[in-house]
């Protein structure tokens, strides 16, 4: 009985010509990326936000700001920001405001602005009230932290 061998010298010609030609590209690609990298803002004309943004801020004494407006709350009882910011929504609702994204939702994105000193609970007690609101999506603002 004829045992069957593989014949491999067709495998190592191919093997061959792979490495040559991997020898030859590899000097060819690039070493190094080159970036473009963004220019500073100019701050010499502040742009006006969009009359749709919505920023809740908590200040170093827990109060919560809404557009820079007091709004009563504190880090420890949130219910008038989420009532506030229910009125919004539907009065959002009421005059047809949707969102850039999807036309067939209202714009209710939130950003919440706490400085570095606040605790991650009282943080995480504002965006819990934010939500509850139903404010979607909700978004942490880290320009211009104190």
């Amino acid at each position: 009985m004829i045992r069957p061998e593989i014949n491999v010298t067709p495998l190592i010609d191919i093997l061959l010509v792979l490495l040559i030609i991997f020898m030859i590209v590899t000097p060819q690609k690039l070493s190094r990326f080159e970036a473009r990298v963004p220019s500073e803002p100019r701050h010499d004309s502040p742009a006006d936000p969009h009359p749709h943004t919505l920023v809740v801020s908590i200040g170093r004494d827990l109060a919560i700001d809404l557009n820079g407006e007091r709004t009563g709350a504190s880090t420890r009882s949130a219910d008038v920001l989420s009532e506030r910011l229910r009125q919004i929504f539907a009065e959002r609702a009421r005059n047809g405001a949707t969102s850039a994204k999807d036309p067939s939702r209202v714009e209710s994105t939130v950003f919440i602005k706490a400085p570095k000193s606040i605790s991650y609970g009282n943080v995480a007690f504002v965006v819990d009230a934010v939500k509850a609101a139903g404010a979607d999506p909700v978004s942490l603002q880290i320009d211009g932290l104190l």
